[in-house]
């Protein structure tokens, strides 16, 4: 995976007969394709697609497409909810840290 201004990768793939790899950037409705033949090639395209896509972007008055807004809906059953709840209650801190700090050391 390969992070970028907010935006990360997709799955990566090899072509052996050009010898290239490509990728998409993961969780858009846009499509951001980057290619190269070495790891510094890949990298700097995949910089490269994401600027160009947020100067495109710019010029035509568009609001660039986030692969994640930072909010999220969690599904759980009362129970588990009641749980967390109480956890971070515990510890003095907001559910929404707590939930936070879960997923970082996941």
């Amino acid at each position: 995976m390969i992070e970028y201004k907010g935006y990360v990768s997709g799955p990566i793939d090899f072509d052996p007969e050009d010898g290239t790899f490509s990728g998409t950037v993961a969780g858009l409705a846009d499509v951001i394709h980057f290619e190269g033949s070495t790891r510094e090639e890949l990298l700097s395209s995949f910089q490269g697609s994401i600027d160009d896509y947020l100067a495109y972007c710019q010029e035509v008055g568009k609001t660039p497409d986030r692969p994640f807004s930072g909010k999220m809906l969690v599904r759980a059953t009362p129970e588990q909810h009641r749980k967390a709840f109480l956890r971070a209650e515990a510890e003095g801190i907001s559910l929404s840290a707590w939930v936070s700090r879960t997923i970082d050391a996941a």
